[in-house]
């Protein structure tokens, strides 16, 4: 007795569950098989796109076929049977041992010529309409990407909006995913603590749950936070129109945290130098143990002549260094009256500055296309345009950034000269602090190089503070001096020669340069 099996097949799952082309396709087979008096026997319905190879049930039912199970087979259409050459000529061989085919909608014998022409015909032009239509998608979808709207289903912390609209920051979970840049960006997260932090303050993934290790990843690489669509895929960049969620700068420093540029402290057991001190001759980290009840730094190179170092000795070299950062209290009273004179003569540019990045962003946008029209004119490759691109784009999200936080009266520029006065205040305390954690982040933000050299520790500070330990102060001379008198006026002059060399980068439209005061 013959035996025949039925296949059914929707693209997607989402037709799957409309369910009418499926019962269409179901009616049409049964209809066809009595009419024909040919007894199905099983059933196999698939919601899967028949475009790629490996359908698992269309792949089950062929293996039954090829052992004997069924006679034929039953379909109600070339295209739902396959939508790919490779499947048809499958589909071609078992016909050729003598496996029946039969297809509901289309009268075809395929034991003449002529049948199996027209099927074959009919075949190709299933695949052919699957290639349109990849063609037409992936022309609407870079129409999409061209015109700075993100096609694809919204990253964590942004909400769909719709075809044609931008994506808009979530307000529930837009500020949590600011607060796991925030975080990471420390240093002293690990991305698993981080995600106990971020579950217990509130933030979860799509399906409620807590956000996992590779999500997080995910998200702290992902560049769509700071105005920059990137496809995986094909490298490609694209500037878009939502939104900001982070700005540029704090992106940064979590993507070099992410790729090992600066040192990541979580879940590490810190000794209060731990990781900071290098050895001179070999630039080795020096490894820091306790024994009985003494903490020593040891280099582990045999051939270095630094054998180890006391931590007490460190911290006299620290002490001995901090003396001359120690300004008198009565004085801080005349550097902020300075810096604050410096800061209302800034303030009163705000205008121009924004006048200023506005000129950047038109030039930037001005280089992005004359970049495309090299690259379509073919005067430059394609790896080439795409690296100089996604430069440009980076580019423009920190002028953006930073035009934002002024439009927004956030003043970097105050904050940023407020932190140095802090840090100097705390570099005459050193090592003298509540905690270490506190001494490693002064030391993180003051030092530029911090070795040890046999016995002796050498410390080369960062500007603006190697500017005042380079300089003595001057106590006589004439009435016409180039370098201020006291230590005070050294402070402020440092302080206020960042502000005035962005004042006069402003009167000169010359926009290149952070004006952020990172004289660090």
């Amino acid at each position: 007795m013959k035996r025949y099996f039925a296949y059914i097949r929707v693209s997607t799952v989402k037709q799957g569950e409309k369910g009418s082309s499926l019962q269409e396709q179901r009616a049409a087979i049964e209809g066809y098989a009595r009419r024909h008096e040919l007894p199905i026997v099983e059933w196999f319905e698939e919601k899967e796109t028949a475009a790629k190879l490996g359908r698992p049930v269309f792949t089950r039912m062929l293996k039954a076929v090829d052992r004997g199970l069924a006679t034929g087979v039953i379909v109600h259409k070339i295209d739902r049977s396959a939508r790919n050459l490779r499947d048809w000529a499958t589909i071609g061989e078992l016909i050729d041992r003598g496996v029946e085919m039969h297809f509901a909608h289309e009268s075809i014998d395929f034991s003449s010529r002529g049948g199996r022409l027209s099927a074959d015909i009919q075949a190709v032009v299933a695949a052919d309409f699957i290639r349109n239509l990849r063609d037409e998608v992936r022309k609407g979808f870079y129409g999409r990407l061209k015109q700075g709207l993100y096609p694809l289903r919204a990253p964590l912390g942004y909400l769909d909006r719709g075809g044609g609209t931008p994506k808009a920051i979530d307000p529930v979970r837009g500020p949590l995913i600011v607060q796991a840049f925030v975080l990471y960006a420390t240093g002293r997260w690990s991305l698993e603590t981080i995600g106990d932090e971020l579950y217990a303050r509130g933030l979860r993934n799509r399906n409620g749950g807590r956000v996992t290790r590779n999500g997080l990843s995910t998200i702290l690489n992902n560049s769509f936070y700071v105005g920059i669509i990137r496809l995986v895929t094909t490298g490609e960049v694209f500037q878009g129109v939502h939104p900001q969620l982070i700005h540029k700068p704090l992106f940064d420093r979590v993507h070099a945290i992410l790729r090992g540029r600066h040192t990541h402290q979580a879940n590490i057991h810190r000794f209060r130098y731990q990781r900071m001190l290098r050895c001179a001759s070999c630039s080795l980290a020096l490894i820091a143990e306790r024994q009985k009840g003494i903490v020593y730094y040891r280099c582990h190179t045999k051939a270095c002549p630094t054998t180890s170092l006391r931590e007490q000795v460190i911290d006299d070299a620290l002490r001995g260094a901090a003396a001359q950062f120690r300004v008198p209290d009565e004085a801080w009273t005349d550097i902020r009256a300075d810096v604050d004179v410096a800061f209302a003569h800034l303030e009163s540019t705000a205008d121009d500055r924004l006048r200023s990045l506005s000129l950047a962003l038109a030039a930037l946008d001005d280089r992005l296309a004359r970049l495309t029209d090299g690259f379509i004119d073919q005067l430059i490759d394609r790896s080439t345009y795409l690296a100089r691109k996604e430069k440009l784009l980076g580019e423009r999200a920190t002028v953006v950034s930073r035009k934002a936080r002024l439009e927004a009266g956030d003043d970097v520029e105050r904050q940023h000269a407020n932190k140095i006065l802090e840090l100097l205040k705390a570099l005459g305390n050193m090592p003298d602090f509540a905690n270490d954690d506190e001494l490693r982040d002064v030391l993180k933000n003051t030092t530029s190089n911090f070795v040890v050299h046999q016995k002796n520790v050498v410390i080369a500070w960062a500007n603006p503070f190697q500017h005042l330990a380079s300089e003595g102060a001057v106590t006589a001379g004439g009435p016409k001096r180039i370098k201020p008198r006291t230590l005070v006026q050294r402070i402020s002059q440092i302080l206020l020669e960042p502000i005035q060399l962005y004042i006069e980068e402003i009167r000169r439209g010359d926009d290149t340069t952070d004006g952020t005061m990172l004289a660090a």
